[in-house]
């Protein structure tokens, strides 16, 4: 599962929910991700390695929180 903006950090991840941005997310291939609930991402993007993974609550489709 990734966000739809390509963080290269989990601290920018963790900025762009606490400055309000509305950040979204997305499976590729794998079906619909849950619009309300808990959800793993995982950055930066395939096909570069993955640096950093997060648990996020996600509300209406948007991350409200980051862990």
């Amino acid at each position: 599962m990734y966000t739809t903006h390509n963080f290269r950090t989990k601290k920018q991840l963790k900025e762009a929910v606490a400055a309000g941005q509305n950040v979204t997310i997305y499976a590729p291939g794998l079906g619909q991700p849950k619009d309300n609930g808990t959800e793993f991402v995982e950055g930066p993007h395939y096909p570069e390695p993955h640096r950093w993974y997060a648990e996020v609550i996600v509300k209406d489709g948007i991350i409200t929180k980051v862990k």
